[in-house]
């Protein structure tokens, strides 16, 4: 921000100061700046270096202070450094544990992590557990097409004939408004009896199948009734299948009507508010019910659109949108006399939730106006089609028109764009009620392999914009066995609360005949499902041996992931998929895109990079060597990826074996044991064990004291052999409890730690084990017991040399309240162990300093005095001094920062309270000096999986949004009471009565989902981390009468910035803050992204054309003329406030009657 002008050479006021000239006037640099390469003019004196312009600060003769010399504030630093590396190797005991290790050599082997083979091996476990899941797939649809085609019609089926478990019912039974109470079900409904099944995460019975079908579906049409019959016999191979493989989770078969048929059967996860769940709508189904679509959706936004029949197109097309998914593209435009996109998009781009998010954000902003114009429409979505420079679906394509009615035909659009091949989809929508000549609408739809649908009012949108996709699956039934092919989804939650799945898909064809001889059919009956949970899949990869910082990832076509420790969703909506790109999961760079790309296009491959990461807190910014390496998963579109830092090649693997030899007794008589017992705390310090799945039997718990009880009780049990228990981790932890004890006895034990003023020492390990010495201080330990998620513990790793980690302090949260509570910095760093040619390092270790006490220390070390006990040196009259930590701390601030910008320590008590904080909270205009003297380096990332608190409804009144209102001449006009618009008025508040949330409501709110839910939203993140600049660094502050000088150098072997300033003596150059915390974001720019598109690929197959596809089935117009004697009717009945309640219709076209 600029400073208003000052009087260059004004001398500067303070005690004990002599006063000098002022280094000159000018702007504040902003945040993003940096020091300047070229510029006005500037006073010669200003261009002299640090260290020659230090001494004409203080006028000769007189009594005063100086700003220390380079050459001092290097010494102090070099005191820091000393200091800090003496109390490490005494208490730190690096030394001592790597010796340690090595006494102990005959109790552990050192295995190696050979990348190739291990992925090879990840890779090929998910391959046949998918590929079980593929073959209980094939028997699912085999059977369905053999049942389907047995069975035989019946029209006069009635509800009573048929017998299942309606998953709903229960739910409906608990709501005396429900539609079935209140006429009666005659469905022979069962009422079953659940257990428990951990597996499921739910109340399951394995002897039925449950039935769903939505709400706006009838459940007693002939159509229904008939689906219910010939499913049935789907049960058995369900149970059948579950025989064969008990570890299968939710089969499913959503059938292309909307009824859902899975098992096991477990009630229905009922909302709070209208259940709008279809099965038709499932990412799932619409990904197998047809090839990916290139489609464009045009409105008409002609002065004929009245009001009511404009927010119909608007939710028509937002429904329309929720039936793509990611391997699809789409633009949306609106027309009258010219045809224009409704957003910033000026081309197709990926129906991705954050696109959809754009297009239906910008419709609701379209404005009716002008004269209709088909051709400019039409012209405009065959432009959009044709252009072949953009990334695209390249298999079906469509266009999707909206509009009130219209007299023109566009045939020489057609003639010109798309005839004689039609290689392009025209499906044509009539929305409201009018009294316009359908025919042309229909013609169009028909003359180029489409559908022409009607959406008269609200209940029919939902319906009628997803009946297109059975078009689109006649030539996949036509391919007959070619496009038989599983496909497995992107990552999704599950409806019925299994969490985060993914999905085998594969179509269900309709294999009858009209009659001997005729056409075989072209309906595609449905979509078969068999769920597999993601944590099956994590089981597969392996944990513990790739140490805290290695992991393995899996990626699709598109490049979301699959598996990765950073694919972890705040929340879900169970309508989207969790669409989490790699680049996303983790930092960006070129290495990581070409690594993508290699993987998207099925390749083997490995590469060593310098990389990016953040910290498990994403409170700081580590550079490392990370390997990669990748192979992809056969019969599937996934893609398999590892990653190990080089210190992870080797692990250690406790043999234990000539223990377990000598005592068969519990493991709990082991020589080690002992030392994990709380009885052996006070001598040897207090243990935390890692929560992890050492036996099966183990009982978790959330508190390590609760566990290592339950854990201490089970070892009573368990011999050292025992099958239920994972060997790998038992012996490694019993490793490494002894392991840490001897440091206790060889190191800790007799050291006096007040002497250097530390609160605690501590160690922690691979195995699992942290120990805190003395006992006490395990009461304010604060750190995660599962070393591998504590992140101290990770970047002592990832850093040479000693890494300070203070206490977290939020902005927002109460100061630290250094009286009532001991407050302190962790200090950690790795133990290297070389064994052969082997290095590895299976341990961190470090102490706990004290703050008030080492800010006192600190101030000492950066001073003129040796030690404490010193007197400090006063500066006589007449003479020259410079400022030191501890003297002059009125004058000059001394500050201890770490590698991600937050306070360590300072010479300012006031300050104390303040550690822990991001330094742009404590000295704004300091801070933005380091960072544009490059001392610190910005990153800035989004998170596309955060959970942010509902927004307040802009509309806080009591009537509908979005609701036609006519007007008082309107209602005084008789023409009016018999118009279309009247009517449609009418059905609209009779459809609100019981869907008025589809016009008003969020999808999600409308799912049931509580008002006070929080929703998943975007927030921007921003890390800073040491630059370029290495070297001890003089600079001023350059604000006119408010200039301070400051010196900044990094302390060796630490990850600490050691900063002496000048403190401020005015405020008028306060500089725009420096954020780090954590903010909500739209997200970048959607319209600059789509310019740049990530590398993705589609599907391999492409199913969109079949020369025998008969294309004479393409939509009839069901509509009725309004009847005044109904229309006064009606409106009697809604001012008596006695509404009807009509029954749903099944919106299903007649072809579907099989």
């Amino acid at each position: 921000m600029a400073v208003p002008a000052r009087t260059c050479g004004a001398s500067r006021p303070g005690p004990a100061r002599t006063a000098r000239p002022w280094p000159g006037c000018g702007p504040q640099p902003g945040p993003g700046t940096r020091r300047p390469t070229s510029g006005p003019p500037r006073p010669l004196w200003l261009l002299l270096p640090p260290l020659l312009l230090l001494p004409l600060l203080a006028a000769p003769g007189a009594s005063a202070y100086s700003f220390p010399q380079q050459h001092t504030m290097q010494h102090w630093a070099r005191r820091l450094e000393q200091e800090v590396d003496g109390v490490m190797r005494i208490f730190g005991g690096v030394q001592q544990l790597r010796e340690i290790y090595k006494d102990n050599r005959n109790l552990f082997e050192v295995q190696e992590n050979e990348p190739q083979k291990l992925v090879e091996k990840v890779a090929g476990d998910i391959e046949s557990l998918l590929d079980r899941k593929v073959q209980a797939l094939k028997r699912l649809a085999d059977a369905a097409e053999n049942f389907q085609k047995a069975h035989r019609w019946q029209d006069n089926i009635k509800e009573e004939d048929i017998v299942y478990y309606d998953a709903k019912a229960d739910a409906e039974l608990d709501d005396p408004e429900s539609e079935d109470v209140e006429r009666g079900s005659k469905a022979s409904t069962l009422r079953l009896d659940f257990i428990e099944d951990p597996n499921f995460k739910n109340k399951v019975n394995y002897s039925y199948a449950a039935v769903q079908i939505p709400t706006d579906i009838y459940k007693g049409s002939t159509v229904i009734l008939n689906e219910l019959n010939w499913t049935e016999a789907l049960e058995n191979v369900f149970m059948e299948n579950r025989r064969q493989d008990p570890t299968l989770l939710w089969q499913v078969f959503g059938s292309a009507t909307g009824v859902t048929r899975y098992y096991p059967a477990t009630p229905w996860r009922a909302p709070k508010k209208i259940d709008l769940y279809d099965v038709r709508r499932r990412p799932w189904y619409i990904q197998g019910a047809s090839s990916p679509k290139d489609m464009v959706i045009i409105v008409d936004v002609s002065g004929s659109v009245s009001g009511l029949t404009l927010k119909l197109m608007k939710t028509s097309v937002c429904e329309m949108l929720d039936t793509l998914s990611d391997d699809d593209y789409v633009n949306v435009a609106s027309f009258n006399e010219k045809a224009q996109p409704v957003s910033c998009f000026t081309h197709l781009v990926q129906a991705n939730v954050r696109n959809k998010k754009v297009f239906k954000e910008a419709v609701q902003g379209m404005v009716a106006k002008g004269t209709t114009g088909y051709k400019a429409g039409f012209e405009y979505a065959f432009d959009q089609l044709q252009n072949s420079n953009i990334t695209r679906a390249n298999c079906n394509k469509m266009i999707m028109m909206f509009t009130d009615g219209g007299e023109d035909r566009v045939q020489d659009v057609f003639e010109k764009y798309n005839w004689p091949n039609r290689t392009v989809r025209v499906f044509t929508f009539s929305v409201g009620q009018h009294n316009y000549d359908v025919t042309p609408l229909q013609w169009m739809a028909c003359a180029n392999k489409g559908y022409y649908f009607e959406i008269p009012s609200i209940g029919a949108i939902r319906i009628n914009t997803q009946e297109y996709l059975d078009v689109l699956g006649r030539p996949m039934v036509l391919a007959g066995k070619e496009a038989k092919q599983v496909q497995w989804t992107n990552v999704y939650e599950d409806a019925l609360g299994l969490g985060l799945v993914v999905t085998g898909t594969l179509p269900v064809f309709n294999l009858t005949q009209d009659g001997p001889g005729e056409k075989k059919n072209q309906l595609i009956l449905g979509v078969m499902g068999i769920d597999v949970a993601l944590n099956d899949i994590k089981r597969l990869t392996p944990n513990y041996t790739l140490g805290a910082n290695g992991y393995v990832f899996a990626i699709d076509l598109n490049g979301y992931v699959l598996l990765h420790p950073n694919l972890k969703p705040q929340t879900t909506n169970f309508r989207e998929p969790v669409t989490l790109d790699f680049l996303d999961a983790e930092l960006e760079d070129e290495n990581k895109e070409e690594i993508r790309r290699s993987m998207i296009d099925g390749n083997k491959g490995h590469k060593q990079i310098r990389t990016l990461v953040k910290s498990l807190d994403e409170r700081y910014i580590d550079e490392v060597t990370r390997n990669y390496t990748w192979v992809p998963i056969r019969s599937t579109n996934y893609s398999l990826g590892l990653v190990l830092p080089p210190y992870s090649t080797f692990y250690l693997q406790a043999n234990l074996s000539d223990q377990i030899l000598q005592v068969k007794l519990p493991i709990s008589k082991l020589k080690d044991f002992e030392f994990l017992l709380p009885s052996s705390f006070e001598s040897e310090g207090h243990v935390f064990i890692a929560p992890r799945e050492y036996c099966k039997d183990l009982n978790a718990s959330d508190n390590n004291t609760e566990f290592l009880k339950n854990f201490i009780e089970l070892m009573e049990k368990v011999t050292p052999d025992s099958k239920q228990c994972n060997n790998f981790l038992l012996h490694n932890l019993i490793l490494d409890t002894g392991i840490t004890q001897q440091l206790v006895e060889r190191v800790w034990r007799d050291q006096d730690l007040n002497t250097y003023s530390l609160l605690a020492v501590f160690a922690a390990t691979d195995g699992g084990i942290t120990r805190v010495f003395p006992n006490k201080a395990a009461e304010d330990w604060t750190e995660n017991p599962e070393p591998f998620n504590a992140s101290f513990y990770r970047r002592s790793l990832d850093n040479h040399g000693y890494v300070f980690k203070p206490p977290h302090q939020d902005a927002l949260l109460r100061p630290l309240e250094l009286e009532n509570d001991t407050v302190g910095i962790l200090v950690s760093t790795a133990v290297e162990l070389s064994l052969g040619r082997r290095t590895l390092r299976p341990a961190v270790v470090g102490v706990k300093l004290d703050l008030e006490a080492w800010a006192e220390k600190f101030k000492v070390l950066a001073s003129n005095r040796t030690h404490q006990d010193q007197p400090q040196k006063q500066c006589g009259p007449n003479s020259h001094c410079e400022m030191d930590c501890e003297v002059n701390n009125e004058d000059l601030l001394c500050v201890l920062i770490d590698d991600g910008g937050f306070l360590v320590l300072s010479n300012q008590n006031h300050q104390w309270d303040q550690v822990g904080r991001f330094f742009s909270e404590v000295d704004a205009n300091l801070m933005l000096a380091l960072y544009n003297n490059s001392f610190y380096t910005r990153k800035e990332s989004y998170d596309y999986q955060a959970a942010c608190a509902p927004q307040p409804p802009g509309n806080l009144g009591a009537a509908p949004r979005g609701v036609f209102v006519p007007t008082v001449a309107d209602f005084l006009n008789l023409a009016w009471w018999t118009s279309a618009a009247a009517w449609s008025l009418f059905q609209q508040l009779l459809y609100g009565l019981i869907y008025h949330s589809w016009f008003q409501a969020d999808p999600a709110e409308a799912e049931g989902s509580p008002e006070t839910r929080e929703s998943s939203c975007v927030m921007k993140q921003t890390q800073y981390y040491f630059g370029s600049v290495n070297s001890s660094y003089n600079a001023i502050i350059d604000c006119g009468n408010c200039s301070r000088l400051f010196h900044a150098q990094r302390l060796t072997n630490t990850n600490l910035l050691f900063v002496v300033a000048e403190k401020p003596l005015c405020s008028q150059c306060e500089a725009g803050r420096l954020l780090q915390k954590e903010t909500h974001s739209d997200g970048p720019e959607q319209c600059e992204l789509v310019q740049r598109p990530r590398y993705r690929r589609g599907p391999h197959i492409c199913f969109d054309y079949n020369a025998t596809e008969d294309t004479s089935d393409c939509g009839r117009g069901a509509s009725f003329p309004p009847s005044l004697g109904v229309l006064v009717s009606l409106q009697l009945l809604l001012l008596l406030g006695l509404p009807p309640r009509p029954q749903p219709q099944v919106l299903v076209h007649a072809s579907r009657r099989l």
